[in-house]
C-alpha cells in the first residue's frame, strides 16, 4: 500500500507537466502528490512494510516532483539571482553528500532526518504561498533551513551516526 501511494506521487507529478502553472488541476495534482509523500511512510510503519525499496522509491518519486515542479515553476515566477545561486549550493552539497556516502558505505545513502523532513514540508508549501508572501523573504527563510538540512545530513554520514536510508 506504501508503495502505491508512492507511485501515486510519481503519476500526479508527471501530470502535473500538462497543467498550467498554478491553475486548479495542478493544486489539485500538487496536492496529492504532497498527501501521498506525507503518508507513505506512515502507511508502512504503520503495515509493518518499511523496506529499503520502499525508502528508495520514496526518494525516486520525491526528486521526480521536485524535478517536475521545478520544470513548471522556474519559468512563472521570478527567482532572485541570489536565491538561485543559494539553490544551486544547497544542491553542491546534497550531492557531495551522496557522493560522500556512496564512497563510505558503497550504497546511495538518503537520511531521513527530522531537518530534510521539515525543509521538505517547507518547499510543498512554498508554491502554494506565492500569491501572498514576496518569495525574497519565503525562499531565504526555506533556503536557510535547506542549508542547515543539507549540512546536518552531511555531518551524519561523515561520522556514520545516521542510518542509512531511515525514515
Amino acid at each position: 500500500m506504501a508503495n502505491i501511494l508512492t507511485g501515486i506521487r510519481i503519476i500526479c507529478s508527471i501530470a502535473l507537466l500538462f497543467c498550467p502553472a498554478f491553475s486548479p488541476a495542478f493544486y489539485a495534482l500538487y496536492i496529492i502528490a504532497g498527501v501521498s509523500d506525507t503518508i507513505d511512510g506512515a502507511v508502512a510503519r504503520k503495515m509493518g512494510t518499511v523496506s529499503e525499496f520502499g525508502s528508495k522509491f520514496d526518494t525516486l518519486a520525491d526528486f521526480v516532483f521536485v524535478v517536475v515542479c521545478l520544470i513548471k515553476l522556474i519559468p512563472v515566477i521570478h527567482v532572485p539571482i541570489w536565491l538561485l545561486v543559494w539553490i544551486i549550493v544547497i544542491a553542491v552539497i546534497k550531492a557531495i553528500n551522496l557522493i560522500s556516502g556512496f564512497v563510505m558505505r558503497k550504497e546511495l545513502v538518503t537520511l531521513h532526518t527530522v531537518m530534510n523532513k521539515v525543509t521538505g514540508m517547507l518547499l510543498f508549501v512554498l508554491p502554494l504561498t506565492l500569491t501572498f508572501l514576496d518569495l525574497k523573504y519565503s525562499g531565504a527563510f526555506v533556503s536557510a533551513v535547506a542549508t542547515f538540512a543539507a549540512i546536518q545530513e552531511g555531518h551524519l554520514i561523515r561520522t556514520k551516526k545516521g542510518a542509512p536510508n531511515a525514515k
